[in-house]
């Protein structure tokens, strides 16, 4: 049985943290993740997941001030301490609350002092987090929702994971970001599977639920399995209205087929 982990960026966003957390748990799903929980107190979130039995995958570093329009900073070659300072605090917060996982968000940039910068940056992350055990995880965007990010594409992805050498850091397949920028989904996920250390998903080209748009999710999550990917894949589509009303995919999905 496939299993789901709920991403509180985006489902449940209007409640507090914790209070996500157990909504999450009454709906069925079987983990969580979230964006940027910096705002909430790790002990509220810490005792929801106990309660709950439900494992934080992962977060987020901090996009920096989103009202100037930053959306990552590890990419940027004028703000090496600001990043590394987003890099500590995402770190700091996830072994707060038992988060295996941290998203380096690289953010609007081109060209090679962006790209060194990155490099540096993950090389830094990647050792930070060695000691407990965390991964770091980068993620390509799509042109429509960032246009101008600076990690595009899976191929970039898996080169700068080559490049900088550390088997802590993997990549986010986020299948909707995927499918807008270079689509062949089943191909990309058999070949990239060794590096891969999270899935998630959305309905293309929209970004809602998974059982609304072009894809065809009840074949791609039974070819994630089919390469020995068990871990729970992370929904993280915009549910435009109250999340419980556009849930009725996760039954339909986490069935087995016949």
């Amino acid at each position: 049985m496939t299993r789901f982990s709920a991403n509180l960026g985006f489902l449940w966003s209007e409640l507090p943290l914790a209070d996500a957390i157990r909504a999450a748990k009454q709906a069925g799903f079987d983990a969580v993740e979230c964006h940027w929980p910096y705002d909430e107190d790790p002990a509220d979130v810490v005792q929801a997941l106990q309660e709950t039995g439900l494992p934080m995958l992962g977060l987020n570093t901090r996009r920096g001030d989103p009202s100037a329009g930053d959306n990552g900073l590890a990419a940027l070659p004028d703000r090496a301490d600001e990043a590394r300072a987003a890099i500590d605090e995402a770190l700091s917060y996830a072994t707060a609350i038992g988060a295996a996982n941290i998203h380096v968000m690289a953010g609007f940039a081109e060209g090679a002092a962006a790209h060194a910068a990155f490099v540096d940056n993950l090389r830094y992350a990647c050792a930070a987090a060695e000691a407990g055990g965390q991964t770091i995880l980068i993620e390509p965007l799509n042109r429509y929702d960032a246009p101008g990010y600076f990690l595009k594409t899976t191929t970039q992805a898996a080169d700068i994971i080559s490049e900088v050498g550390a088997p802590n850091l993997k990549l986010m397949f986020d299948c909707y970001h995927v499918q807008l920028m270079e689509g062949d989904l089943t191909h990309k996920l058999r070949d990239l599977m060794p590096i891969i250390g999270h899935i998630q998903f959305a309905g293309v080209p929209d970004r809602g639920p998974p059982d609304q748009g072009e894809l065809a999710f009840g074949h791609l999550f039974e070819v994630i399995a089919g390469l020995g990917y068990d871990a729970p894949l992370g929904a993280e589509y915009k549910p435009g209205g109250p999340t419980e009303a556009t849930l009725g995919w996760l039954e339909t999905y986490r069935t087995p087929p016949a």
